[in-house]
C-alpha cells in the first residue's frame, strides 16, 4: 500500500515570518526598485492570505509557490508605471561585505554584481523566474512545474534558453564595461595625439 502523502498547511503570516527574505531578494533579482520592494513584499503576502496560505503536499514548496505570486505582483507593477530602471541597491550589497575589504576588490565585486543583474533583466520574464528559482534558488524542476502549473518539459525548455541567454547577455555586458574602462583610460592620450597632428 502506498501511503498518502502527509499535507501541512501554512498561513500568511507564517509564511512571512519564514520566507519574507526570500520574497524581498526574489523581487530584487527580477528587477523591482530597492525603493519599493517593501511595498511588493507586502502585496505579495496579501495575496498569499487571500488564497488561504498553502498547503505542502510534498510537490511544490513554499518558496516556489511564493514565488509565482511575486512574479504576478511585479508584472502588475510593472505594468501600472512605466519607470527608468535603478540600480541595484548599493547600500544592501555595502552591508553583505566587510568593512575592511580593499576598495579595489568592493569596486571589482560591485562591477560583477552589476553584470550579473543586467544579465538578468535581460531574459524573458518567464526565463527569468525559471532560471532564478533554479540556478539561485536552488529549487528543483519539478517543484518549478508544480508552481506554474505548467509541464516539467516546458521547465527544461525554457531554463535551457535561459542559460543560453545569460550567458551572451553578461558577456556582451563584460564587454561593453571593459570598452568602458578602455575609454576612460585614453581619453588623454587622445587628445594629446589631435593637438600634435594640429600643430604638424
Amino acid at each position: 500500500m502506498s501511503e498518502r502523502l502527509q499535507t501541512r498547511h501554512h498561513d500568511a503570516a507564517a509564511l512571512f515570518r519564514a520566507h519574507a527574505g526570500f520574497v524581498a531578494g526574489f523581487l530584487h533579482r527580477l528587477g523591482a526598485m530597492p525603493a519599493e520592494i517593501d511595498d511588493l513584499v507586502q502585496e505579495v503576502f496579501l495575496v498569499a492570505h487571500r488564497r488561504g496560505g498553502f498547503v505542502e503536499d510534498g510537490r511544490a514548496r513554499p518558496t516556489t509557490w511564493l514565488a509565482e505570486i511575486a512574479i504576478r505582483v511585479a508584472s502588475v507593477s510593472r505594468r501600472s508605471k512605466r519607470r527608468s530602471r535603478e540600480q541595484p541597491d548599493q547600500d544592501t550589497v555595502a552591508e553583505a561585505r566587510s568593512r575592511e575589504v580593499d576598495p579595489g576588490m568592493a569596486a571589482e565585486t560591485n562591477e560583477a554584481l552589476n553584470r550579473v543583474q543586467a544579465a538578468l533583466d535581460s531574459l524573458d520574464e518567464d526565463r527569468r523566474a525559471i532560471f532564478i528559482l533554479f540556478e539561485l534558488e536552488g529549487e528543483p524542476c519539478s517543484a518549478i512545474a508544480e508552481a506554474f502549473d505548467i509541464p516539467i518539459g516546458t521547465v527544461y525548455s525554457r531554463l535551457h534558453k535561459a542559460r543560453k541567454q545569460f550567458k551572451d547577455a553578461h558577456a556582451r555586458v563584460a564587454s561593453r564595461g571593459a570598452l568602458m574602462r578602455r575609454l576612460q583610460n585614453e581619453p588623454r592620450s587622445a587628445e594629446s595625439s589631435g593637438r600634435a597632428t594640429v600643430m604638424s
